[in-house]
């Protein structure tokens, strides 16, 4: 499956030769003229890599980008950006940015960038995230915006599992073969308690409504 890049720049020309530079490339491209909307992508669809312009209208880039990463939203990030002083790239990445290049720009060096953090973050994926939740596969560690949440083994995986699949319905068969697995016998009310001392945990003032319950078939994350 092709990866999914977001640019955001507000300059229509650069916009347009980014979308068919990056589409020929390969890649699945959706681009902005602002940081209005991005956000809500962000929570639909599982973006692999954005390009964004620090001089946009609204929202200065870097500061929406430090926004994200308040929320817990770890996608990968290329400043491109007129503000080429060192102080300035330094700002950027202290922001959240994983990579920064300045105007005028190589459209080869670019892609090159482009193709290394692509590569990196598919070779040790060590974050997940949904929202405001962010899960650390090495340490095995959970934060809900910025606070860590006690999980066991069980409540850990069934969180990544919920994560990774997140705004499609699992039944509970899947969940117990993928969390529980066929090595004892459990019934679907495993799943069922399992989730609601979940929800407990994430979710203590029932406010977020992370979790749903789908009648008849399962769960899902939105």
């Amino acid at each position: 499956m092709s990866a999914i890049i977001v640019v955001i720049e507000d300059e229509e020309d650069i916009l347009e030769l980014l979308e068919y530079n990056l589409k020929k490339e390969g890649y699945d491209v959706v681009g902005f003229l602002s940081t209005q909307n991005v956000e809500k992508m962000l929570a639909d669809e599982p973006v692999d890599l954005m390009i964004v312009d620090r001089n946009l209208p609204g929202v200065e880039g870097s500061e929406f980008v430090a926004s994200l990463r308040a929320k817990g939203i770890q996608v990968p990030v290329i400043f491109l950006s007129a503000k080429g002083e060192e102080h300035h790239k330094i700002e950027g990445f202290n922001r959240g940015g994983d990579d920064y290049m300045t105007k005028p720009f190589s459209l080869q060096e670019l892609m090159a960038r482009v193709r290394a953090i692509l590569k990196r973050s598919a070779a040790a994926p060590e974050l997940l995230s949904h929202r405001d939740i962010v899960i650390d596969l090495v340490r095995h560690q959970v934060t809900v915006d910025g606070e860590e949440v006690e999980l066991t083994k069980k409540e850990f995986d069934l969180l990544c599992e919920l994560v990774r699949n997140k705004n499609s319905v699992l039944d509970r068969d899947v969940l117990l073969e993928r969390v529980w697995g066929f090595d004892e016998v459990y019934q679907n009310r495993t799943v069922d308690v399992a989730i609601k001392r979940l929800k407990e945990k994430i979710d203590p003032l029932r406010q977020k409504n992370y979790i749903q319950s789908v009648r008849g078939i399962g769960y899902k994350l939105s």
